[in-house]
């Protein structure tokens, strides 16, 4: 089935979480606008947020969703988002909520989470039963010696059924041995609901709590590098996936498709057309994307003579605009001896 049935379309604009007016990093808080982003406008960003069960660990990451600040430009030059002052939102809009409209909302958050720990305790105790049903077969199957180690299988097969985040479901540091399930423990789910079995839950945006932030009058646009905005935008127009190429030493990978069905093929670096790039820089280049196995790619806007005859004072005042008519041209350097 595609990917565009399954998702659904989010109204339009968007607004990308801007932290505060000082702080240049814009972000998104909601796995469904995450995720049309990315299937449908190839926009990567990057997951920033750690598990709240898992603080310790950097393999698994979550929400807040981080765009680069050349990801941001283009979805705002496109008109498909807005750049909004998280910060200046969330004090304006808890200002103007009443005590009763705060109370509700806690209680629909206790709720919830009330009702994700019964359902925790539901499974764990249909685990429970599955497993002391294979632990009575195995007793009664049991014949001597071989019988005996027979009736401990079951108990270390469940726990090589267990994942990482299986934690959450059972906080006790050691599992019980399997024994019969007490024929009051959905009673004492209930019973207990309240204090024993009630989870925390931490909804990962402000809705419907406040209204999403308003358009403003007049747009802001995320600044970025004249020349870095060109090549990125150029490669995002032919389809390609780019994503931040720091542990590369390039500005961008460059994958065909989604990076997670696709390797990257490029390593991407912005220069400006008349910029000397030394020998060593070309070689090391080079060599590195022919090392793992992908291309070393370069570009940059091209100029007319005309705009090459231009001051640098002149360049300067332009500051990092960019027009539509700016021609990219891109080169790729493979070593060919390795």
């Amino acid at each position: 089935m595609p990917a565009s049935a399954t998702i659904n379309h989010p109204s339009l604009p968007l607004p990308i979480f801007q932290i505060s007016e000082r702080v240049e990093r814009y972000l998104f808080y909601d796995a469904a606008t995450v995720t049309w982003l990315r299937s449908t406008h190839h926009i990567l960003g990057v997951l920033i947020g750690t598990l709240p069960k898992f603080p310790q660990q950097n393999i698994f990451l979550g929400l807040p969703w981080e765009l680069q600040p050349e990801e941001a430009r283009l979805l705002v030059d496109k008109g498909v988002a807005y750049i909004a002052n998280d910060l200046q939102w969330h004090i304006n809009g808890i200002r103007s909520l009443k005590p009763d409209e705060l109370n509700q909302y806690r209680e629909s958050l206790r709720k919830e989470g009330l009702g994700a720990a019964r359902a925790a305790e539901n499974q764990k105790q249909q685990r429970r039963k599955m497993l002391n049903k294979k632990h009575s077969n195995a007793l009664s199957n049991r014949d001597g010696k071989d019988g005996c180690a027979t009736s401990e299988s079951p108990q270390v097969e469940e726990q090589e059924e267990d994942t990482l985040f299986d934690a959450s479901l059972a906080p006790q540091s050691s599992r019980p041995s399997p024994v019969p399930a007490p024929a009051s423990a959905s009673a004492s789910v209930t019973k207990h609901s309240d204090s024993s079995l009630l989870w925390t839950f931490t909804p990962t945006t402000s809705h419907p709590l406040l209204s999403p932030p308003p358009q403003p009058s007049k747009s802001m646009v995320p600044p970025v590098k004249s020349s870095a905005y060109a090549l990125f935008k150029h490669l995002h127009s032919h389809g390609y996936f780019l994503s931040p190429g720091l542990r590369f030493g390039c500005r961008y990978l460059v994958y065909p498709g989604d990076p997670l069905r696709f390797h990257s093929h490029f390593l991407a670096s912005d220069l400006e057309w008349e910029e000397e790039i030394d020998l060593l820089d070309l070689v090391g280049g080079g060599r590195l994307g022919t090392g793992v196995k992908k291309g070393w790619l370069i570009g940059g806007v091209e100029k007319n003579k005309a705009e090459s005859n231009k001051r640098d004072e002149d360049i300067e005042q332009e500051g990092d605009q960019t027009n539509a008519d700016q021609k990219v041209r891109t080169f790729c350097l493979e070593w060919g001896g390795m």
